[in-house]
């Protein structure tokens, strides 16, 4: 068997190395990777790098790696199931990829073919780097986005890579993808200009770096950037006159009438646990969608895809934290039972929103 040299380039403090590690095979990469995204963790920076203002174009991935906007030369996430994902690079490396401007649907990590671009195994958000993006959805972390000249010529600068700004990780889900195989898949968002702005280098009206920028890496201040892995001794200071933020969001447009609907045939009692909260303003509980609105999802806004829940459930549906099953048993996501799912005569669920439902969620 052929052997080959890995290059890893490895961040310490403020300096760059490079490790190299011979490998006879793609899983002793895959091994030694994860070994120095261990170490890459106290390094780990989110938002906006010092003296790298968006749409600023790169030789290549070494280029950008060097600057500090992906700190991996050979993987498209940058991140770990530890500190979140803090970039990723969309290049055209994965058939399913799909790229729309201020929207990409992105696909995960692994079983790819990189001769081909084609799937040929599939994909699990237990990898280290999907999960990593899981978390940064979770935790509401801002991932840097970098296009390369290979991925869609719409959005994709004519050579070289770009950075392209701070996205969000809005969702995520299984599919079955382009070749057969089950992948891995995210919805980013990118962020507008106000909220951004909390992870964005400051700068003084000159466009220096202003006092509180990071220009070291760190976080040091208001504007600047995050470092989860950084170590703290005691709790944040916060803020203690914090600011209005204004964003423009699209958001799905839902008839309420439909979500009313249905909590008022349950006296709000969550269709779960049978708990009804009682606030001083009266009974409260949430309109939850089994098949997800919006694109890529494409749920409709119908009593047979909408549930009452309380927000706990309301939550770990959204998340894949529970299923129904096709007798409308419900389970964790380990398979435990929980209960079975409160049901009126007049309340007809689709079980095809159900089964997309666990289809989604890999269960």
């Amino acid at each position: 068997m052929s052997r080959r040299q890995e290059n890893v380039h490895i961040r310490d403090g403020g300096r760059l190395y490079r490790r190299s590690f011979w490998c006879a095979d793609f899983e002793t990469v895959v091994c030694a990777r994860r070994l120095v995204d261990a170490h890459l963790m106290a390094d780990y920076f989110f938002g906006e790098v010092a003296g790298n203002p968006e749409y600023t174009i790169y030789v290549d991935r070494d280029a950008a790696m060097k600057a500090g906007v992906h700190q991996l030369n050979m993987q498209g996430i940058s991140g770990n199931r530890e500190v979140g994902a803090n970039s990723i690079v969309v290049n055209g490396g994965y058939e399913d990829d799909e790229d729309f401007g201020d929207v990409i649907i992105y696909t995960g990590a692994g079983g790819n073919d990189p001769r081909t671009k084609k799937q040929i195994a599939d994909q699990s958000f237990d990898q280290f780097a999907n999960a990593g993006l899981v978390v940064s959805e979770e935790h509401g972390l801002p991932v840097r986005v970098i296009r390369g000249s290979e991925g869609d010529p719409a959005h994709s600068p004519a050579r070289g890579f770009r950075y392209d700004g701070l996205y969000r990780v809005d969702s995520h889900w299984y599919e079955t993808g382009k070749s057969g195989f089950r992948v891995c898949r995210y919805r980013l968002l990118r962020l507008t200009d106000a909220e951004a702005a909390p992870y964005s280098i400051d700068r003084t009206s000159n466009g220096t770096l202003g006092s509180g920028s990071a220009a070291t890496g760190g976080a040091t201040g208001a504007r600047s950037g995050v470092d989860p892995g950084r170590k703290s001794n005691g709790p944040p200071a916060g803020t203690l006159n914090p600011g209005h933020s204004a964003g423009v969001t699209v958001r799905v447009i839902r008839d309420t009438a439909v979500s009313n609907w249905v909590k008022n045939l349950y006296h709000y009692a969550c269709q779960v646990c049978d708990y009804v909260l009682d606030l001083p303003v009266g009974k409260y509980a949430e309109g939850a969608h089994i098949r997800a609105l919006g694109t890529p999802h494409d749920g409709p806004d119908t009593v047979d895809n909408m549930l009452c829940l309380c927000p706990t459930h309301h939550l770990l549906l959204d998340k894949g934290a529970i299923f129904i099953s096709d007798t409308f048993d419900v389970h964790d996501h380990h398979g435990n039972y929980v209960s079975v799912l409160t049901r009126k005569p007049q309340h007809l669920i689709d079980l095809a929103h159900i089964q997309y439902h666990r289809a989604a969620s890999g269960l």
